[in-house]
C-alpha cells in the first residue's frame, strides 16, 4: 500500500484516518488542530485515533510554514490527504506529495464549497447532499473530482444527523477507492464551479430567528443550528430562548391570528408561524437548562405567548 500524510479533524477526520489505518496504509504523521475549548466538540479525536497506533502527531500554527513543509517533505508522501482539516493547504505544501493531494469535502461538489457546508444545505431546503473525494488545488474546493457518494437529508433531520452520516459516507468512499489510488493517481473529471457556490463559516448570532418568517424557513434554521451547533433562538422577555429541535408535520396553525406564537397543546409544544403552519418543538433551552412543554406550562402558564420584534406578551387564555 502507499504512504500517505494525513490533515484530519472532526469525524469525517477520524472515520477517514481509521479507513485508511484498517486497509494498511502507511501513514508515519497526522497533522490536526488542537481543540477549541469554546467549541463543543461531537465529534472523535484524530490525536487519541493516531496515538492508540503509533502515528506521530503534529498540531502546528501554520502548516505551511517553511517547517511544516521540510517535515512533510521529508517523508516523501504519495499521497497528502485532508479530510476536515480546517487551514488551507497552499501550493509549496501540496507539491510534497508524489501522486497527489487529495480532500473529502462534505457536499456534492461543486455545491456547497467553503465552510459550515452542512448547515447551509439543510438551512437552504436541500434534500440530498453527500461527500466528496477530489484533488486539492490552492483555491479551495476547486480540484478534479475523483468520486462522490450523495447522503440524503430527511425532513426532521438535524446537522448532526446528516453530519454523522456524511461521515460515514466518507468513510466508505476512501475505502472504495484505496485501490485506485494504490495504482496511483487515480482519473477525475474537473470540477465546473459555474454549477456551485461557495459559502462562507457561519458565527452563532446567525442563529437568531426571524418571526415572521414561514414554518418552512423557521423549521430548516432551527435544523441547521440545533445543539451540539449554537442553535436557533429568540430573545423573549430579556432573556433567550434556544430552540433544541423541531418536527414537521404540515399541519395548520391553531391560533392564526396571533402568530407568530408559542404554546402547549395536548403536552406538547408548538410554534404557529406567520403563513397559518404550525411546527412542533421538542424542547427549548433556556438558561442552560431544558424547557419542554411541561415546563413551559409552569413557566409561562396555560397561555399562548405572541412572539413580536417589538414585545412578547401572553394574551390568549386556552
Amino acid at each position: 500500500m502507499f504512504r500517505a500524510v494525513v490533515f484530519a479533524y472532526s469525524e469525517v477526520g477520524v472515520r477517514c484516518l481509521a479507513a485508511l489505518i484498517e486497509h494498511q496504509v502507511h501513514v508515519p504523521l497526522v497533522v490536526t488542530h488542537e481543540d477549541s475549548p469554546t467549541e463543543n466538540a461531537w465529534f472523535g479525536s484524530v490525536t487519541r485515533l493516531a496515538a492508540e497506533h503509533g502515528i506521530e502527531v503534529a498540531k502546528p500554527a501554520d502548516p505551511n510554514s517553511d517547517e511544516c513543509i521540510r517535515r512533510v517533505a521529508d517523508l516523501a508522501p504519495d499521497y497528502i490527504f485532508s479530510f476536515y482539516y480546517r487551514a488551507l493547504l497552499k501550493d509549496a505544501l501540496l507539491a510534497c506529495a508524489r501522486w497527489g493531494a487529495v480532500n473529502m469535502h462534505g457536499s456534492l461538489l461543486p455545491k456547497y464549497r467553503g465552510r459550515a457546508c452542512v448547515n447551509w444545505a439543510i438551512l437552504n431546503g436541500e434534500t440530498e447532499t453527500g461527500a466528496t473525494l477530489h484533488y486539492m488545488v490552492e483555491k479551495p474546493d476547486a480540484g478534479p473530482i475523483i468520486a462522490q457518494e450523495p447522503v440524503p437529508i430527511g425532513i426532521d433531520d438535524t446537522a448532526l444527523i446528516v453530519s454523522e452520516a456524511i461521515a460515514a459516507a466518507a468513510a466508505r468512499l476512501l475505502a472504495r477507492t484505496l485501490p485506485a489510488l494504490a495504482a496511483g493517481p487515480p482519473p477525475a473529471r474537473p470540477m465546473n464551479l459555474s454549477k456551485g457556490s461557495y459559502f462562507g463559516g457561519r458565527t452563532p448570532e446567525d442563529g437568531r430567528i426571524d418571526v415572521a418568517a414561514p414554518a418552512a424557513q423557521i423549521h430548516a434554521l432551527i435544523r441547521a443550528v440545533a445543539p451540539p451547533f449554537p442553535g436557533a433562538f429568540i430573545d423573549l422577555f430579556s432573556e433567550r430562548l434556544i430552540f433544541a429541535g423541531s418536527h414537521w408535520s404540515g399541519e395548520k396553525s391553531a391560533h392564526p391570528l396571533l402568530a407568530p406564537c408559542l404554546y402547549v397543546e395536548d403536552a406538547r409544544l408548538y410554534l404557529d408561524c406567520s403563513d397559518g403552519v404550525r411546527l412542533q418543538i421538542s424542547a427549548l433551552i433556556r438558561d442552560a437548562e431544558p424547557l419542554d412543554a411541561q415546563a413551559f406550562r409552569r413557566l409561562y402558564g396555560d397561555t399562548a405567548l405572541t412572539l413580536s420584534t417589538r414585545v412578547s406578551k401572553r394574551i390568549l387564555q386556552l
